[in-house]
């Protein structure tokens, strides 16, 4: 490729200015973000002035206590934490829909996301204090071991049925519903507080938000994108096939597994303190894919910065929807993305998707 561009300036000039556009989108998506994230910060039941809200970030002792306590206790955690799930969630349902070639993959639509709140239930009902940690890092932990499984058990069936779409989807979908169940009996035996805690999971909530949480979601978040950044190339060449990744030299299998594990640990770490929040990780990659291309060293920051400004986006909404009421942010998300899943369906069948 490199010398075919070399002897042709004009083919080489317009590979450069699509790099260019598409590090402009990039950067456009950013400061979408970041819009989102103040307009965030002033919603609320007492709105902020931006002048002010931009002072008390800047300045914090220049405000009251009450605007001062709003701002960094209340509001700044849960616009910071609708960031960073979305982007984790964009940026696993990117990594899940190339490693198992299947554009309807989600850490949801295929039962991962499931697999977390089980794994979470569990940490809620039972008592596991003897392991010595704090319920901040059981629930995560329970959590991302059994997406883990999930994972790994979606990868075997996907290998053993050929990676066919239909065949993948709907085994996914049966495990959703299995794990799904297996979190009702946990419901039916748990104890009132723990109910109540497995309820908020599975309503998916920014409530509970801290800074310190965010902080660990924010780590694992980096360094899951410094590993996927480093196998972006090897994540495009299988994009374009299993047969062309492994006749130049990669190990498909253990990139796969070690992709699947990543999207475990996202998937894990973004549900851990805030519950089920859907349709984030399946639509976002599509709008990424759509505006910056199949290269991954673009779409997987591209997905995350997507995922970023529409559940930030979202949680703008779930403010907005009842005026003086927040709608817990998985409800919105889910109004908002059925009907996107389901025109993704209906166009990939229109295609003659398998």
């Amino acid at each position: 490729m490199k010398p075919l561009m070399s002897n042709n300036p004009s083919l080489a000039s317009l590979y450069q200015q699509q790099i260019r556009w598409r590090v402009i989108t990039l950067v456009a998506l950013a400061f979408i973000c970041i819009t989102s994230l103040i307009l965030d910060l002033s919603q609320g039941p007492a709105p902020l002035p931006y002048l002010e809200l931009i002072k008390g970030l800047w300045q914090p002792d220049t405000l009251p206590a009450a605007q001062r306590v709003i701002i960094w206790d209340v509001r700044l955690p849960y616009a910071v934490m609708a960031i960073l799930v979305g982007a984790a969630l964009g940026l696993a349902g990117a990594e899940m829909q190339t490693a198992l070639n299947n554009p309807l993959a989600s850490p949801f639509t295929l039962g991962v996301g499931s697999a977390a709140t089980f794994g979470a239930s569990l940490a809620i009902v039972f008592d596991f204090s003897g392991l010595g940690l704090s319920p901040t890092f059981l629930m995560p932990l329970f959590a991302f071991a059994c997406a883990s499984v999930a994972s790994l058990l979606i990868l075997s069936v996907a290998s053993k049925l050929g990676g066919s779409v239909q065949s993948v989807l709907l085994f996914g979908i049966a495990l959703m519903f299995g794990l799904n169940a297996m979190v009702g009996i946990l419901q039916f035996v748990a104890d009132e507080g723990a109910l109540q805690q497995i309820v908020f999971w599975t309503m998916g909530s920014l409530a509970r938000a801290s800074l310190n949480k965010a902080t660990l979601v924010a780590l694992v978040l980096l360094i899951c994108c410094i590993f996927s950044l480093r196998n972006s190339w090897s994540m495009t060449l299988l994009r374009s096939g299993e047969e062309q990744a492994q006749s130049m030299g990669i190990n498909v299998k253990r990139l796969r597994v070690m992709t699947l594990l990543r999207v475990s640990l996202l998937t894990a770490a973004a549900l851990a303190f805030v519950g089920e929040i859907g349709f984030i990780g399946l639509v976002a990659p599509h709008i990424a894919r759509m505006i910056v291309g199949e290269s991954h060293r673009m779409f997987l920051l591209g997905s995350a910065l997507t995922g970023a400004v529409l559940l930030s986006l979202s949680s703008i909404a779930s403010k907005a929807i009842i005026p003086g009421l927040i709608l817990p942010i998985g409800m919105v998300t889910s109004i908002i993305g059925i009907p996107v899943f389901v025109t993704l369906i209906y166009q990939h069948q229109k295609r003659g998707g398998q």
